[in-house]
């Protein structure tokens, strides 16, 4: 018994003081508010608490009522996935995209199933883990899972976080170890009653902007390859000097068109680069390299906070030639910002 009293004191001390690391990574006006969120602290316990203090103090005290509450660790998990969905712009997300036989039926979701067989899957697999659960606005489903392994504890400083919105084909994850990703897809696969995932093309700090991009919620522009005329009776830009003539106003007119048919009038998903993979062979008959098979590497990075923006000023401020290559223009159509760019393959 006095076993079993000292191993409960031990878990709740483990949680209290990971519940004062988190304070102490908030910034102190928002602290009332996300543990207020979190629900943990009785009014009581929230009115004795001086959020005026330092930081330190104002941890310290939060810290003890937990260790009074015995909150343990699922509880102090979900002030973290409360702090991480406040600042879900901090992370980096991968894009997983999952599919089913077109002869299989769709099931109606129900919450609670899903999380019942997500839990059953990683708790089958792996005896040690930590898994949480939130939903959000859209019904999207927060999930945080802490890893461990069969003779060690779940690391808590270093969670998954999977984001998914309930009878949509896509899942949005963080910080997932290679190692893990096996566990992770069979458990969403287990969850959804789909049978295929893979892991697209397509990565972000923004998570709301990936979300658009792949639902297609965004202003989408229209795209040709075939310039139209110039619409008749257009006015480009006022002149209030008749003396003074603007140049090349067709010009300008067209860059205009062209930028606003390759990305639209609206505003753009935020993402914050691009990646591309070049391979070429060289081709010539003679040359020190002729006998080379060998393709040629390269990588390119486009980084910006704001890289579609970005992209869309570039002929604008004639930085670029309009209109604007298709491989900057696509991203947001195709759902992609890892392009891999090789030399055709010659038909035999």
């Amino acid at each position: 018994m006095r076993d079993s009293l000292f191993q409960l004191f031990k878990m709740d001390e483990t949680a209290a003081e990971y519940v004062r690391r988190m304070i102490l990574k908030m910034t102190l006006s928002e602290i009332p508010e996300l543990v207020n969120a979190w629900g943990a602290l009785s009014e009581g316990q929230l009115q004795m608490l001086n959020f005026q203090k330092r930081k330190e103090s104002l941890a310290k005290a939060i810290s003890d009522f937990c260790v009074e509450n015995q909150i343990n660790i699922d509880c102090a998990a979900d002030l973290d996935i409360i702090y991480c969905h406040r600042h879900q712009d901090k992370r980096n997300w991968s894009v997983y995209q999952m599919s089913r036989l077109e002869d299989e039926e769709t099931d109606l979701f129900d919450v609670m199933e899903f999380r019942r067989r997500f839990k059953r899957s990683l708790q089958t697999s792996l005896k040690n883990v930590t898994i949480g659960f939130k939903q959000y606005e859209e019904n999207a489903i927060w999930i945080r899972v802490a890893w461990g392994t069969h003779y060690t504890k779940p690391d808590q400083s270093k969670p998954s976080y999977v984001v998914y919105y309930p009878q949509t084909p896509c899942v949005f994850v963080s910080k997932l170890p290679n190692t893990r990703r096996p566990l992770l897809c069979q458990a969403i696969l287990g969850a959804t009653n789909y049978t295929r995932i893979k892991e697209m093309e397509l990565r972000g700090r923004c998570l709301k902007s990936l979300r658009d991009i792949v639902f297609k919620q965004f202003n989408q522009a229209f795209q040709t390859h075939c310039p139209r005329p110039l619409q008749e009776g257009k006015v480009v830009e006022p002149v209030l000097n008749p003396r003074i003539t603007c140049e090349n106003a067709r010009e300008k007119e067209e860059i205009q068109r062209t930028t606003l048919e390759a990305f639209g009038d609206g505003p753009l998903p935020k993402l914050q680069f691009a990646h591309y993979r070049l391979e070429t062979i060289f081709k010539s008959e003679s040359g020190r390299l002729a006998d080379r098979q060998e393709p040629f590497r390269c990588v390119a990075t486009f980084s910006s906070p704001h890289l579609l923006e970005a992209f869309k000023s570039l002929a604008p401020l004639g930085i670029a030639d309009a209109p604007v290559s298709q491989l900057l223009s696509c991203i947001p159509h195709k759902a992609r910002n890892y392009f891999k760019i090789a030399n055709k393959k010659e038909m035999l």
